[in-house]
């Protein structure tokens, strides 16, 4: 009898042990999306003024990718990709208007992101994640296209750039501010930005937003999704009256110092509810430095060459960290080659939910590289996109050029220059110039500045340039480019008249529709 009770305990706890693992909580994800910084701003990555000390302990925690890549050097092509898991040539954000143009979602773009595409939002809910955007969208303002409408159950922050201020007789709307699916106001209207001092108290209000949510949804005990997008280090760079004049870098120094003390903020917040092993966090930015905005309103790309709108390094490399303490090993550094792609397939892998299997992801699913403390590296290219062309690849420390361009000469004499002080002949071309029979090749490792060619006569050049031409050559076969979504523009699709405008007293009158094909000039 006694045996028989032991037998009967002994299945007990064995089944409890066993229990269905769709009964456990998957864990939360918090994904920082920064605007424009660049890959040298944090101190972690060697920013000389060591003004980042809550993204540095970050580091410290967690894991550190030097490694890690946007999926376009510009704003909307790169979001869009890392909410799909796609290239932008694939999800349709991208341009045919003219070769090798980047295209973005102005306030006259028609497009946005396609209905067939599905979004990490969308997919997550199959695990009853809570999903909310604070932040930036810049996937497509018209109504179809807004994060509500693709996924996300909450969102507060805008649809496109806070450019402006609009005032002369209303040539052209004030972006609107939303809280879920109406607007609430307009940047430098209801939501100051004060152009000659750079104050606004905007970041104060998405990093409310998102403690809030956080808050809201531990005591629902729900799991969550956050896509945290403050924009401020996007030109006009902004921060509020308590950071302005902190920095030794001046302006843009100051609004990384109060995007340093949110993400602090965030990460306390989850220590105070209890959650932080139980939340999985990654910071990062949609692209590099905008350096023709420098030396006031841009960042730093560190060593790299070039910044936004270029696919040399500095267009495209990113800082990036991950954070889930008991999960990741603490103080690790990657070197594993990452794009923001893998944000998306993380995700579902974190979540226990199946990818999509009626189309092609890029993004890989990096849980072996988080959670393993063997400095695993997945083998894999990262693709080098400036609009409908491929511009270079990445394969280990090696990568190649197949087309170089800065931007125009007619651009680089006007004073629009993406390489200030950093022109390499031959390479930071001004025209687009073609080198697919035979590209540039450089060793990363040894010269991460890209200013130095591998000679087209070495045993190295030939070694290197089989295998990554195999990769191409496979890669191009097997693309299938989505319909673009960038081509045409309107003014009567501009933010005239946004929902919940009424309340406001705040629509305005619509214009007769004129569609033309945009103009990409870079």
């Amino acid at each position: 009898m006694a045996a028989l009770t032991l037998l009967l305990l002994t299945a007990i706890i064995c089944s409890s042990l066993t229990e269905n693992p769709s009964n456990v909580s998957p864990p939360n994800i918090i994904i920082m999306l920064m605007d424009d910084m660049g890959w040298g701003d944090l101190g972690v990555f060697g920013q000389p003024s060591k003004e980042t000390p809550n993204l540095d302990a970050m580091a410290a925690e967690g894991m550190l990718f030097p490694n890690f890549y946007a999926a376009n050097p510009l704003c909307s092509p790169s979001r869009a990709a890392l909410l799909t898991g796609r290239l932008p040539v694939r999800n349709g954000f991208y341009t045919t208007n003219a070769h090798a143009r980047n295209a973005y979602t102005p306030q006259e773009i028609v497009g946005g992101i396609p209905e067939d595409e599905i979004l990490l939002p969308q997919m997550l809910k199959k695990s009853g994640y809570v999903s909310k955007i604070v932040g930036k969208w810049h996937l497509g303002h018209r109504p179809q296209y807004l994060p509500l409408e693709n996924g996300f159950d909450e969102w507060f922050g805008a649809p496109n750039c806070h450019f402006g201020p609009y005032r002369s007789n209303h040539s052209r709307p004030n972006i609107p501010v939303y809280n879920n699916s109406e607007m609430v106001g307009r940047y430098y209207e209801e939501f100051v930005i004060d152009r000659e001092t750079g104050e606004s108290n905007f970041t104060q209000m998405l990093l409310k937003e998102g403690l809030e949510f956080i808050q809201r949804q531990t005591k629902a005990q729900r799991p969550f999704f956050l896509y945290w997008a403050a924009d401020s280090t996007h030109a006009p760079v902004y921060a509020s009256k308590g950071f302005l004049g902190k920095s030794q870098r001046g302006r843009y120094g100051d609004v990384v110092m109060e995007l340093d003390d949110s993400v602090g903020q965030i990460l306390s917040s989850l220590r105070t509810l209890g959650i932080e092993n139980n939340t999985f966090v990654f910071f990062t930015s949609d692209n590099g430095a905008a350096l023709t905005s420098g030396p006031h309103e841009s960042g730093s790309n560190g060593p790299f060459l070039c910044g936004k709108e270029t696919t040399f390094e500095g267009g495209m490399r990113e800082p990036a960290i991950a954070w889930w303490p008991g999960r990741i090993t603490k103080a690790t550094v990657s070197f594993q080659l990452a794009s923001v792609m893998d944000l998306f397939t993380t995700s579902l892998a974190l979540a226990d939910i199946s990818p999509p299997d009626n189309r092609t992801l890029d993004g890989l699913d990096l849980t072996p590289v988080l959670l393993s403390s063997s400095n695993k590296v997945l083998d894999r290219p990262i693709f080098y996109y400036r609009g409908n062309e491929m511009m270079a690849v990445r394969l280990g420390q090696y990568k190649a050029h197949y087309w170089t361009w800065s931007n125009s000469w007619n651009e680089f004499k006007s004073g629009i220059n993406f390489c200030p002080g950093e022109e390499v002949p031959g390479v930071t071309t001004h025209d687009q110039t073609e080198h697919t029979l035979q590209p540039i090749l450089f060793h990363l490792g040894q010269d991460p500045g890209e200013k130095y060619p591998i000679s087209v006569l070495s045993k190295e050049y030939s070694d290197v340039l089989s295998r990554i031409s195999a990769v191409v050559e496979q890669h191009k076969n097997t693309l299938v480019p989505g319909i673009p979504q960038l081509n045409m523009c309107d003014m009567a699709v501009m933010n005239w008249a946004p929902a919940g405008c009424e309340k406001l007293g705040k629509c305005l009158k619509v214009p007769k529709s004129e569609s033309w094909k945009c103009s990409w000039p870079h």
